[in-house]
């Protein structure tokens, strides 16, 4: 498993499963010829993607980013469908470094799109219950809402399954939150109306995930946003904006859907200057 420090912060990837989605979807309007210089297709013009949740640990505190896509949570159609070939490994990649679900404090979701929530429940029998069992889950109120009351677009990835066994354990922040000393979520939108980046910055050194307005390294084009975005000019926006801090920063740029980076780190002119490669 993959680590990185950032100042009192330990950051540990852990094995959530795997998708593989439309490149086309994930890269919007640019044309395949250039995404696919930086990021490789298969035969079915799908791109595999991660679903790894980021274990954080610091003040005596477990936490994780992002919930991975669950266990026999899907239909053989869904899998099917949305290229899983693995699925999540929690316990075991928790189980090596002498923990346990029962650890984790806090799960701080981006927002709750079903490749990101799938695994904060578990089937207990013929029950769904939640997977952290002592867990506080992070989300704002906007997510959190729309989770409850999809439209009609997003009635496609806001499952009442997937909030139903974990509703008990929900928080909700409206614009920014401190998690900890140095860690905090931020309301951005864009993704998803509800969408959230998280910043670490402590003992001068800095890191930010920005979730699914930026799911990969090859998104690092302002412009380049999926077509699954509900908002792509907050998108836009909001990735122009957390870009700009953290290259102004030397921040380090962490993903959860990356299949070849964990994490990378990037000097003013957007040149790669450290990177933390995904064991393959």
């Amino acid at each position: 498993m993959e680590q990185l420090r950032v100042g009192d912060y330990q950051l540990t990837w852990l094995d959530g499963g795997v998708t593989h989605l439309d490149g086309g979807a994930m890269f919007g309007v640019v044309p395949k010829p250039l995404w696919q210089r930086k990021y490789p297709a298969n035969d079915k013009n799908q791109i595999e993607l991660r679903t790894d949740p980021i274990l954080v640990q610091a003040h005596g505190k477990n936490m994780i980013i992002e919930a991975g896509i669950g266990n026999r949570k899907l239909t053989e159609k869904q899998r099917r469908n949305f290229g899983v070939t693995n699925e999540s490994r929690i316990d075991e990649s928790l189980e090596k470094l002498g923990l346990t679900t029962k650890d984790i404090d806090a799960v701080l979701m981006t927002h709750l799109h079903f490749d990101h929530v799938i695994g904060l429940s578990k089937w207990s029998e013929e029950t769904l219950v939640p997977t952290f069992e002592n867990a506080v889950v992070w989300t704002t109120d906007i997510e959190w809402n729309e989770m409850k009351h999809p439209n009609i677009r997003s009635k496609d990835t806001y499952w009442e399954q997937n909030w139903k066994p974990i509703e008990d354990q929900v928080e909700t922040f409206t614009n920014e939150i401190d998690i900890l000393p140095g860690l905090k979520m931020h309301h951005t939108g864009g993704h998803s109306d509800g969408h959230a980046v998280i910043t670490i910055e402590s003992g001068g050194e800095c890191a930010i995930h920005m979730a699914d307005i930026m799911p990969t390294h090859a998104h690092q084009n302002v412009k380049w946003v999926m077509a699954y975005d509900d908002y792509p000019m907050d998108s836009i926006r909001e990735k122009q904006k957390w870009l700009s801090k953290g290259l102004e920063n030397g921040a380090w740029f962490t993903f959860y859907h990356d299949a070849f980076y964990r994490a990378i780190k990037w000097d003013k002119e957007g040149h790669m200057i450290d990177k933390i490669e995904r064991s393959r």
